[in-house]
């Protein structure tokens, strides 16, 4: 299985003001993050507002920004939700696109057991030829995926890796400790990073990086060549803007830095709402003492 890369960026979606999805803007945005560190874009998952778009925008978006990129990134696709059946459908889709990847998204609201997990990702990973990028991220779904259930996964043969976002330090280190070298685990929140890359983890699924990729590469690079001390120090001097995107619900807060910026990616699409006046006056002065890394 191909490389997915170490900093993959959670792809912000830009909207018109009209509400319907920008897919010029869509290309335009994939390039610039290629140029400021980004190896890989995730695409339509929970920063790109998957839940209120419909499969065809999706499979638009999907192909607009491959076609962009080409093959100087890798794309991954937020093709899976809690419709085992629904999301096999998808994949196959995004698979004759020519996407890179997948992401297998923990079900939200129907609550399966680990049992059910299992049988849901290893269909869906059947279905198709590429890689899959398993995601836990309990804070959205309201279940855990154990560390046995990732475990047992990861002997699927195209389940590649985890993108861990449980914030349970014991549990990702078990299974770094549990799976083969090959089977990659993703910090699923920026400031979590360089604990878990430095106890095994291969890279980040990254929100921060939409706007300040190359600072985000630049840690993760003094973490790969050993420079703890240089690293602790990026980790604490961007500590302050990683958590202060997440003040109010992702990807309300990236979305207003963006175009706060310059980089215009239009408003967010209901029931994402702009974000509001007591972020924006906590969080300008934030924001104003960071360089932002896109071009504008």
């Amino acid at each position: 299985m191909k490389d997915l890369g170490r900093l993959i960026t959670a792809m912000v979606t830009p909207f018109k003001e009209n509400g319907e999805v920008d897919f010029a803007r869509a290309k335009e945005f994939a390039l610039a993050l290629i140029d400021t560190g980004s190896d890989g874009l995730l695409i339509g998952g929970t920063t790109g507002e998957s839940p209120s778009m419909n499969n065809d925008e999706k499979l638009e978006l999907f192909k607009s920004v491959k076609d962009a990129v080409g093959n100087n990134a890798n794309v991954i696709a937020g093709t899976t939700d809690n419709n085992t059946y629904g999301s096999i459908e998808l994949s196959k889709e995004a698979e004759k696109l020519g996407i890179d990847a997948i992401l297998l998204t923990v079900p939200a609201y129907n609550k399966p057991t680990q049992e059910g997990l299992i049988k849901h990702f290893q269909k869906i990973a059947d279905s198709v030829s590429i890689p899959g990028i398993l995601y836990n991220v309990p804070t959205r779904t309201s279940l855990n995926m154990d560390a046995d259930t990732t475990i047992k996964l990861s002997k699927v043969p195209n389940i590649v890796g985890v993108k861990e976002a449980s914030s349970d330090a014991d549990q990702i280190t078990n299974i770094i400790s549990r799976t083969d070298d090959d089977f990659k685990i993703w910090s699923g929140n920026d400031n979590e990073t360089l604990s878990i890359m430095t106890t095994g983890g291969y890279g980040v699924v990254s929100v921060a990086s939409n706007i300040i990729g190359n600072q985000v590469k630049r840690m993760m690079g003094y973490i790969l060549d050993g420079q703890m001390a240089n690293a602790v120090t990026e980790h604490k001097r961007l500590l302050l803007f990683f958590n202060a995107i997440f003040w109010v619900t992702n990807p309300i807060p990236i979305r207003y830095a963006l175009n706060r910026s310059g980089f215009h990616m239009g408003p967010p699409r209901l029931p994402m709402t702009e974000a509001p006046e007591d972020f924006k006056n906590k969080f300008d002065p934030i924001m104003d003492m960071y360089n932002m890394d896109l071009p504008v």
